[in-house]
């Protein structure tokens, strides 16, 4: 494809369902999860979208190709839609969004915030998770303020943090404090995520529960009031299921 004909690396297209986390939790949404992301954190609930051996799914498509599946999953009916990955937001995804919020459509992208795109600006939302002290990456916090003000405040930028021990909790602190202006949500890791080859593997639901209330035990203990707590939603429901 040329520059003025770009192709997006598809992962899967799937929806609608609804959105399982975050700012837009609850909300009916088609989801494009692309293929490819510059991190590899340890506990990484998608690495079908990740990991170079799926590298043979992934499908480089172009953005009409891309269009048509959302619209025909969408019957045509304005929807949220959510870029994710690996990191969406290697993808060229501009063209795709102006399309998109022509047709009155509305999208929204989570990505690390370790790759900045002019498109960001062209977002309704714009969810950034930094990976915390247990996924073993490291944060470029330059990147990511270089990925808020490419956003120009445009869309409604909200900062999303998982959490699994008291390190990823001093970490998701100490990032909310850095952008005091972002909206926080928290939400507990799932430490059972599916492994390559076994993506319906069981979930220990009880354990993620159990992060869950220790998360609220520690927000209110330390009058954290800014932060909203939220589950992984589609975990609780479907478990470690793909297309949902």
């Amino acid at each position: 494809m040329t520059d003025t004909c770009p192709a997006i690396r598809v992962s899967e297209i799937f929806g609608p369902t609804i959105q399982g986390e975050g700012v837009l939790i609850g909300l009916p949404t088609v989801f494009i999860r692309t293929g490819g992301c510059d991190y590899r954190c340890s506990w990484c609930d998608s690495l079908h979208a990740v990991d170079s051996q799926f590298r043979h799914e992934w499908e480089m498509m172009p953005i009409d190709a891309v269009w048509q599946s959302v619209v025909g999953l969408s019957g045509g009916r304005p929807v949220m839609v959510s870029l994710s990955g690996g990191n969406p937001a290697i993808q060229p995804f501009g063209a795709l969004i102006e399309r998109g919020r022509g047709e009155g459509y509305r999208f929204a992208l989570e990505t690390q915030g370790s790759v900045v795109s002019d498109w960001f600006a062209d977002l309704d939302v714009l969810v950034l998770s930094p990976k915390p002290p247990s996924s073993e990456m490291r944060t470029d916090w330059a990147a990511f303020e270089a990925c808020i003000e490419a956003a120009q405040q445009k869309p409604q930028i909200v900062l999303k943090l998982v959490v699994f021990d008291e390190s990823d909790y001093a970490y998701a602190k100490d990032a909310a404090a850095l952008f005091p202006r972002l909206p926080v949500y928290l939400q507990p890791g799932n430490h059972t995520p599916p492994r390559l080859g076994n993506e319906d593997a069981p979930v220990d639901l009880d354990g993620i529960i159990k992060r869950m209330e220790w998360l609220v035990e520690k927000v209110t203990h330390d009058r954290w009031f800014e932060a909203r707590v939220l589950p992984q939603l589609h975990v609780i429901l479907w478990g470690n299921r793909r297309g949902v």
